[in-house]
């Protein structure tokens, strides 16, 4: 029961800041009435990957809490990416900032390779649970540049 409620705090954590972000973000989303690139999925897509990633991101971090392998710097990033995360969708969705959510989204793409670098050194499957963010990650960064020069 113990475990349970450690990786239960761990997984809560990125899960309340995203949807935290969601509820500021929620009125200001018009994500339907932009122009598009080639395979953009619905907007009612992102909650549910966003939420599964967050699980995992989660997962991932707590496995290095539950092993006494969460030195100063491991946090540090975790913790950096969860924010540079948690204030991009602030810029693209809620002040319209395309072009700075844009070179924010790279910014954050960086921390996340950073971040897996770091947690699969001290644990491989830390590090591979966030490839799925990696790769989302970046596939958000095609859209916001594609989305910025499709709407400008």
């Amino acid at each position: 029961m113990q475990k349970f409620k450690h990786y239960l705090k761990f997984i809560l954590i990125p899960v309340i800041v995203g949807g935290v972000v969601g509820l500021i973000t929620s009125k200001s989303i018009d994500y339907n009435c932009m122009q598009k690139p080639f395979l953009s999925p619905p907007g009612s897509v992102f909650p549910i990957v966003w939420t599964i990633l967050y699980v995992f991101m989660g997962i991932s971090y707590a496995l290095l809490k539950d092993k006494k392998l969460v030195t100063s710097d491991t946090k540090f990033i975790y913790y950096l990416q969860l924010f540079v995360n948690a204030l991009w969708p602030i810029a693209f969705f809620t002040l319209k900032w395309r072009l700075f959510a844009f070179i924010w989204i790279i910014l954050l793409d960086i921390l996340v390779i950073i971040m897996i670098v770091n947690f699969y050194k001290k644990n491989k499957w830390s590090g591979l649970l966030q490839l799925p963010y990696l790769f989302w990650s970046l596939f958000a960064t095609y859209l916001n540049i594609a989305i910025y020069i499709l709407n400008r």
